[in-house]
């Protein structure tokens, strides 16, 4: 432990010893102090200048210069106050001998102006700052336990670098009632400590001692240092081996195995090492015949069975064993054994096959007899009954015919696909304690009939065909399975017959009549045929055979192989479709419509339209979805005559196939009625109650009657001739170039465009009646009669005789008018419109007629 003092401190208990001498007008003063080592860096020693005689004011420009002699600086003087100061911490044990009593720090002091040298002596004290220390932590000593009370065991010393009474002045040893120590002085002072063995040893008892021995030195505080001394008590043959009983009784079963382990004797020995390792040997007192029977380890001690023992020869065996140490002084002891043999059931019932019948069917009849086993045992008494058993699980039994005879016997269906063959263990067991018994096993196998029908993994098969198959493609395999063996397993394939539309599966389809795979002989077109749904049978080689067969179901599955074809507007081949559109058309104007249709699955004929080219994209746009072409605002000056729209028709599948239609459109100046008025208007349906409806049908019998006498009236003027009168100029009018003609809301054309166009606008609620004219080739009547309109238009032609046939029906929802048509196409129109109140529903009626030479067409719109 360090001690710390401040300078402060020190300064109150250095010594100064002056010395004066003279010699030859030189004075010679010799200063000296005494300061403690470790003082701290900066410590203040002494004021070298007053004690000096110096003026502390004169020492910088004296040039005052302090030379240490023969060591290291380890004080300075401070020039301006002339205070000697602790420059480096100072440690006696390094710089002077531990054992030197004394230690100095010579220095010298010179001064100029006058020059002047002094003598200066620094005597170094010592103080307590080492621990005293083991050259060797541990200590190891090894004493027999035969070693005698007050036996001396040298130790190693400790050591401290402090001088006087602060190195080591005693020892002490930690509690220990087998030793003590005793301290010794050395020559040069030094302290030693012998190991003393107070008591004597027992290794038995106690094998390794661990003692601490502590070093105190003579400093306050004092400090210490401390050493383990290990002694281990190195043993003697000083004991005897111990059986752990001193007799045994033992029972062995007679007919034991040779090498059967009878008994393991144990004997202990508390010494070690070859004191300690025990030899096993028989005395003088056992007899010849029971060393001839058992067997004795020496070294284990394990006695066995030697030679086979018989209870009949001998009962009772008696023996005895010694155990001795290998010790140079070898110690023993003895130990007696009784052996008692026991009686057991030593013969093994006997068991013999005297037929055995293999293969067998599988269909075999129960109770059938397989095989007759006789059984046997040499003992007698309980120990010569034997019983003969087989496993329970089996489909066999057993049945007792006679004395010591059994039968074994079908108990159970046997069925070959599940169990082939069986392997039978006889098991025969006497009753003695314990039993003997012994097994026979026999291999019983099964002959294989024809009993299994051949199974489909699966009862019916949807097999997906892609269209355009390549022919003799496989398209599946359908294989069954038949659990039987050789020809009851082979099967064969076959499609069971079936037309359709006069044509043979047999030409659709093909298998291979040994591995069930499918294929198709043709190539297949899902537009012709969808699905196809037949019967594959599979059937064995047994005798009688045996077959099963599965639905099979063919789906076509379609592909996108055919192109949309464009059915308006009609056009030749290539040919390019030319309209005509009055300037004056107003914004969203119906302009022409194009139908495209695909014979493709719904998924792959989805139609889309899109404009592929156009003149202007801002005058028309194009519905995507009903390919309907209308105009976006109105024509200016600036808009060319003619217009060129390119449309695409694009069907919906991957990768997706389209067609394409060219229309040229010219637009006029003539005041035609624009084909945007010939559109249908949608119909208002009218929800009625019961009530109102009953009051509208009484209505329309009432009108009825006045509207059959109005068409008479029309009918008699038809059929006067009436010169010819061209149509009054109308804004909403477009003329076609398709060789049509329009006639008030009547269009009468041989193009299939129109009979298209405006079926699909029937579709929208709006009504349509359509009529062919049967005489004129593939000419059509189509009107389309807005219910909005209220105005007479008449287009007269050369009177001809008319036959009138009308019928009207009138619903809440539905209005039909029957037409009759004729082969001339000179026509005659009339209308009449009146408003009728229905409670507060007010309900516009209109006839309409539409007369020719040799037909008239009447319809009544409300």
């Amino acid at each position: 432990m360090e001690t710390h003092i401040s300078a402060q401190h020190w300064r109150r208990y250095v010594s100064v010893f002056l010395i004066f001498s003279t010699a030859m007008n030189t004075a010679c003063a010799v200063t000296h102090y005494s300061i403690p080592e470790e003082m701290e860096e900066g410590s203040i020693v002494a004021n070298l200048a007053a004690d000096l005689g110096l003026d502390a004011k004169t020492l910088v420009k004296r040039k005052v210069r302090l030379d240490v002699i023969a060591n290291k600086r380890y004080l300075e003087i401070n020039k301006e106050t002339g205070e000697l100061f602790i420059a480096e911490k100072i440690d006696r044990e390094y710089l002077c001998n531990s054992k030197n009593p004394s230690c100095f720090l010579k220095m010298d002091v010179s001064i100029e102006e006058p020059i002047r040298m002094f003598n200066i002596e620094v005597e170094i004290m010592d103080i307590n700052d080492n621990v005293p220390h083991f050259r060797r932590d541990t200590m190891h000593l090894d004493i027999s336990e035969s070693t005698p009370a007050g036996e001396r065991f040298s130790l190693n010393n400790a050591v401290d670098p402090d001088f006087g009474t602060n190195s080591v002045k005693s020892y002490h040893l930690s509690d220990e009632e087998h030793f003590s120590i005793e301290i010794q002085t050395g020559r040069d002072g030094s302290k030693f400590a012998d190991l003393v063995l107070k008591n004597a040893l027992d290794r038995e008892e106690q094998a390794v001692h661990n003692l601490i021995l502590t070093a105190v030195d003579g400093g306050v505080p004092a400090r210490t240092g401390t050493a383990n001394i290990i002694v281990r008590v190195l043993d003697t043959n000083d004991n005897a081996p111990q059986f752990d009983k001193e007799s045994y009784t033992i029972n062995v079963m007679e007919n034991a195995p040779i090498g059967n382990l009878v008994i393991e004797l144990n004997a202990t020995d508390l010494d070690e090492g070859t004191n300690s390792e025990i030899i096993y040997s028989y005395s003088l007192y056992t007899s010849e015949k029971t060393q001839a029977i058992f067997s004795l380890n020496s070294n284990s001690g394990e006695i066995r069975v030697k030679e086979m023992i018989n209870y009949e020869d001998f009962r009772i065996y008696d023996m005895e064993v010694i155990a001795m140490d290998k010790g140079p002084n070898s110690l023993s002891s003895q130990c007696k054994l009784t052996i008692l043999v026991t009686d057991m059931n030593d013969n093994h019932p006997e068991m013999s096959i005297k037929s055995f019948q293999s293969p067998i069917k599988e269909n075999v009849a129960i109770d059938t007899v397989i095989a007759i086993v006789s059984v046997s045992d040499k003992d007698s008494g309980e120990n010569g009954i034997v019983d003969l058993h087989i496993a329970d699980q089996l489909p066999f039994a057993l049945r007792e015919s006679s004395d010591n005879y059994y039968e074994l016997v079908v108990s159970q269906p046997l069925d070959r696909e599940k169990v082939p063959e069986y392997e039978i263990t006889f098991t025969v067991t006497d009753r003695g304690s314990p039993p003997l018994s012994d097994n026979e096993t026999m291999t019983l196998e099964l002959l294989d009939v024809n009993d299994n029908v051949p199974q489909f993994p699966q009862s019916f098969y949807t097999i997906p065909v892609m269209e355009n198959n390549a022919p003799g493609a496989l398209l599946s395999s359908l294989t069954a399975f038949d659990p039987d063996l050789h020809e009851n397993q082979y099967l064969v394939y076959f499609i069971i017959e079936k037309e359709i539309v006069n044509t043979s599966m047999s030409m659709l389809f093909s298998i291979n009549p040994e591995n069930g795979n499918l294929y198709a002989l043709k190539t297949f077109d899902y537009e012709i045929e969808k699905e196809f749904l037949f019967h594959i049978e599979a059937r064995d080689s047994g005798v009688p055979p045996l077959s099963s067969n599965v639905t099979v179901h063919i789906i076509i599955v379609d592909q996108n192989d055919n192109t949309p074809v464009i059915v308006s507007p009609w056009r030749a081949h290539g040919s390019v479709v030319e309209e005509k559109i009055p300037r004056s058309t107003d914004k969203g104007s119906l302009v022409s419509k194009v139908i495209a249709i695909d014979t493709d699955s719904v998924q792959n004929s989805r139609i889309t339209y899109q404009f592929l080219q156009v003149t202007d994209a801002t005058l028309f746009s194009l519905d995507q979805y009903n390919g309907e072409i209308r105009t976006m605002r109105m024509f200016s000056y600036r808009d060319p005559r003619h217009q060129r729209l390119v449309v695409i028709a694009k069907d919906n599948g991957d990768p997706a196939l389209s067609a394409t239609v060219t229309i040229k459109l010219s637009t006029v100046e003539t005041a035609v009625k624009a084909y945007s008025d010939m559109t249908e208007v949608p119909l208002e349906y009218d929800i009625f109650s019961d009530l109102n409806l009953y009051l509208v049908i009484g209505l329309g019998s009432v009108s009825f009657l006045l509207l059959i006498t109005i068409l008479v009236t029309c009918v008699l003027k038809c059929q006067k001739p009436m010169p010819s009168k061209a149509a009054p100029p109308s804004r909403n009018s477009m003329i076609s170039e398709r060789n049509s003609t329009i006639a008030d809301s009547t269009l009468v054309s041989n193009d299939a465009y129109w009979y298209s166009l405006f079926l699909a606008e029937t579709r929208k609620g709006k009504l349509v009646v359509r009529q062919p004219v049967p005489k004129a080739g593939s000419r059509y009547i189509v009107s389309s009669l807005p219910r909005s309109t209220g105005l007479t238009e008449t287009s007269d032609s050369a009177a001809s005789t008319l036959q009138v046939r009308m019928t009207y029906t009138s619903t809440s929802r539905k209005t039909n008018a029957y037409i009759k048509s004729s082969s001339n196409i000179q026509t005659t129109t009339s209308s009449s419109c009146l408003n009728i109140f229905v409670g507060y529903r007010p309900i516009y009626m209109c006839l309409y007629t539409l007369c020719s030479s040799e037909v008239c067409v009447g319809l009544i719109v409300t």
